[in-house]
């Protein structure tokens, strides 16, 4: 039998506004890359340059400057010269919060598949 979604108090479950609605979802478009993915969860040890960060991707500067500029414009890293290099950092400390849900929810989610199939 599926799960019931849990329900939301009245006062929560109010209609957002298309403006709110747009920013959410250029959000997760921003997410939606898992080359951003990987940026971020590199970022998330640390401030690190754009070399550091082309290792971290397995792609090209190129690729990855593209990728930095819609993190950034979507307000998630944060970016400094420093010489002739950029450093990057996380800026929206809820980034942290979202990966740490999102992995979590999937670890629980492999762990119940697990629980279907050992029964096999």
């Amino acid at each position: 039998m599926p799960k019931k979604a849990p329900s939301k108090p009245a006062s929560t479950a109010k209609q957002l506004p298309a403006a709110a609605l747009e920013l959410i979802a250029h959000r997760f478009r921003a997410l939606s890359e898992p080359v951003r993915l990987k940026l971020l969860s590199a970022l998330m040890q640390g401030e690190k340059n754009v070399t550091q960060l082309v290792e971290a991707a397995g792609t090209g500067q190129a690729n990855v400057s593209k990728h930095l500029a819609i993190l950034k414009q979507a307000g998630m890293i944060a970016t400094k010269r420093e010489g002739l290099s950029t450093l990057c950092s996380i800026s929206d400390p809820a980034i942290f919060q979202l990966c740490e849900i999102m992995c979590a929810k999937l670890k629980d989610e492999h762990a119940q598949r697990s629980k279907h199939l050992e029964g096999l």
